[in-house]
């Protein structure tokens, strides 16, 4: 198979960037493809950010060469959450059903993971993300009902929202992988503002849920050398440390965060002034 490999950007070189060019570095425009598993090997924290949809027959997560091992979990976590219709992940030949919107964390060293539909007529979409890993946790089913549920928000700001936090510590074990779905309110656009930054940790977000011709204004870049990204459904944007990563839409939307790095606090931010925005 073909992996993406995406390199680290310094700060200083992205504020000359043309759209382009901050399109080729941090935007995955492509993750779902019938019958494919779809890899991205970013550089930022060693992230692997991907999709799998499967159809008549099941998918095998593969080991491309840049993970360095002879399998894909020797030294790695995985996370998935299912943004498509109901499936199936086969994991060291035990089998579990993952339905909309339900997560599965993958410990390491866990054997063989094979993405499966239930109906190849309305598939399943497997979105992945991948972190290194230093010891082994547990394979874990996380439905939606069992995520740590937060309403955050108001809708007189444009941003009411629900967070549901699934590979979490107290909720899934994991060494570094972080995990969860934002839901926007309809009226609502805005996610993540006022903004923040985080050195310790990188991110990536996923938005779906959009209809084809809606989008997401998805700003990025130092606080006072904001840039933007127009991010269509089922798109993904990578966010190294030193970036805010905030967005508004031309409707609502749902958007999965996960992050790798050094801990996993949840409110581990630096918060960025709305008066210091440029």
């Amino acid at each position: 198979m073909d992996i993406e490999i995406r390199q680290v950007a310094h700060p200083e070189a992205v504020r000359g960037f043309d759209t382009e060019t901050l399109r080729r570095h941090f935007l995955i425009e492509r993750l779902f493809a019938p019958g494919e598993v779809r890899l991205t090997y970013s550089h930022i924290d060693r992230l692997v950010v991907g999709g799998a949809m499967p159809g008549e027959g099941g998918l095998a997560l593969p080991t491309p060469k840049a993970v360095g091992t002879d399998h894909f979990l020797a030294r790695r976590e995985l996370g998935t959450i299912n943004v498509g219709g109901p499936g199936r992940v086969r994991v060291g030949g035990a089998v579990h059903a993952v339905g909309p919107r339900d997560a599965l964390y993958v410990g390491k060293d866990a054997g063989e993971v094979v993405f499966e539909s239930d109906d190849p007529e309305n598939p399943a979409k497997f979105y992945l993300v991948s972190t290194p890993a230093h010891a082994a946790h547990p394979t874990v089913t996380i439905p939606a009902e069992r995520a740590k549920r937060m309403e955050v928000g108001d809708q007189a700001t444009s941003n009411r929202r629900t967070i549901r936090q699934y590979i979490l510590p107290g909720i899934c074990d994991s060494c570094q992988l972080v995990m969860g779905l934002t839901q926007l309110e309809p009226g609502s656009m805005w996610n993540t503002m006022p903004c923040h930054t985080h050195d310790r940790r990188s991110e990536v977000y996923l938005y779906f849920d959009l209809d084809p011709n809606a989008r997401v204004l998805h700003l990025m870049g130092e606080p006072t050398q904001t840039r933007h990204l127009v991010v269509a459904s089922e798109q993904a944007v990578l966010s190294p440390g030193w970036s805010i990563h905030s967005g508004v839409g031309t409707s609502h939307y749902a958007f999965i965060w996960a992050m790798g790095g050094d801990n996993q606090d949840y409110t581990d931010m630096d918060m960025v002034a709305m008066s210091d925005l440029r």
